[in-house]
């Protein structure tokens, strides 16, 4: 059941010959340095200019009601593995459905949950959607990994009864026949481009530094890697010292341990998630040295603005978390307005840097526009 209004049907029948005809063949839009040594494209290799900043503004601005009319609700399937650990679903459940009652949009959802280790459960979810596509007019699909769960994107995006969206990852794959309407994540390597900015901008060029990575792959090659690759080039840093803490909590003590008796001359302790840098200021704070390094973390966690708030922790790249959600909700209304060319074919959330020369109202502001939907604090679960 694809829920079409007056003006989305109008705007279907105008826009889906030029999808049919060359939709896939014409990406990518343009070529980006490593392009082929890759099986996926990044988003500017995807993303007309201008598209993606129209959208990340639409979800950081008041909601702007729905056009149109419905006769019945909107009806939205979500396959994720919300039965994880992680807040991320949830969170993003909240700010897609509050998002949706902001804008107007009467919707009903009907959730497929499974764990992130549950590969063969998510197949079977999909596989039920797929056939059941006459009762819903978007699925959301969270995998629970790209490459494992690639032939049910695939399956999910050439069924033309619904739309497709995919949460948690922004690298569409190039062999897919089918292209989802729009995939919606937050990206490592700009999250690391802000920080470079930023970390140049207020230390300057000539600095020393050493850094608690994660675990070898692409994450920790966009977060560390990509961080250091830039201020290496654009600031002249040099990097003393890598240690891979496996996003681990006592990975970073050992690693900034390490660093604070062999490599004095670092300055800077560059972490790459929460835990290894609750860990670094840990074994900071244990020998007084927490004034004399410039710690960061990663992601803006409420964990690492309270170290910031301590005087801990000086600076983190901070997610916009709820932007996932709301950004899936400005989505639904675009294509029942018939605005879905509008839209990137990937969305990022937006990333600011949290840091410790702002006031505690700065703070507690970003705070309250990252989690705007889902609350600040843990969820109930």
């Amino acid at each position: 059941m694809r829920l079409l209004t007056t003006t989305s049907l109008v705007a279907t029948l105008v826009l889906s010959g030029t999808a049919f005809a060359d939709g896939h063949a014409t990406l990518p839009l343009k070529e980006l340095p490593g392009i082929a040594d890759r099986d996926y494209w990044v988003p500017g290799e995807v993303n007309a200019d201008g598209k993606l900043e129209a959208l990340q503004a639409a979800v950081g601005s008041d909601a702007v009601p729905y056009s149109g009319t419905l006769e019945n609700p909107v009806q939205i399937a979500l396959i994720y593995p919300s039965a994880d650990t992680s807040d991320f679903w949830a969170r993003n459940y909240l700010a897609l459905t509050k998002r949706l009652e902001q804008l107007n949009i009467p919707f009903e959802t009907t959730e497929f949950a499974s764990r992130q280790i549950e590969h063969s459960l998510q197949s079977t979810y999909a596989s039920q959607v797929e056939q059941d596509a006459d009762l819903y007019d978007y699925v959301i699909f969270g995998p629970s990994e790209l490459a494992i769960q690639a032939d049910n994107i695939d399956k999910l995006s050439g069924n033309d009864g619904f739309g497709t969206y995919v949460w948690a990852f922004h690298t569409p794959l190039k062999d897919l026949e089918n292209q989802p309407d729009a995939w919606f994540d937050f990206s490592s390597a700009a999250g690391a481009l802000t920080m470079c900015d930023y970390m140049l901008g207020r230390l300057g060029n000539d600095v020393t530094m050493a850094m608690n990575r994660g675990i070898p792959g692409i994450t920790d090659n966009q977060r560390s890697g990509d961080f250091k690759a830039c201020v290496e080039e654009k600031g002249n840093w040099t990097t003393v010292y890598e240690h891979y803490g496996e996003y681990q909590r006592e990975g970073g003590f050992e690693g900034t341990s390490l660093i604070l008796q062999a490599y004095p001359e670092a300055k800077i302790i560059h972490n790459a998630n929460t835990a290894m840098a609750m860990g670094s200021v840990e074994a900071q704070v244990s020998v007084g040295k927490e004034k004399e390094i410039f710690s960061t973390g990663w992601g803006g966690t409420g964990l690492e603005l309270d170290a910031i708030r301590r005087g801990e922790l000086d600076a983190t790249p901070m997610r916009m978390g709820d932007d996932v959600g709301a950004a899936t909700a400005e989505a639904i209304k675009a294509d029942l307005e018939g605005r879905a060319d509008e839209l990137p074919l990937v969305f990022l959330g937006r990333i600011t840097v949290a840091h410790d020369q702002m006031s505690a109202e700065e703070i507690d502001g970003l705070e309250q526009e990252a989690f705007r939907f889902s609350g600040v604090g843990a969820l109930e679960r």
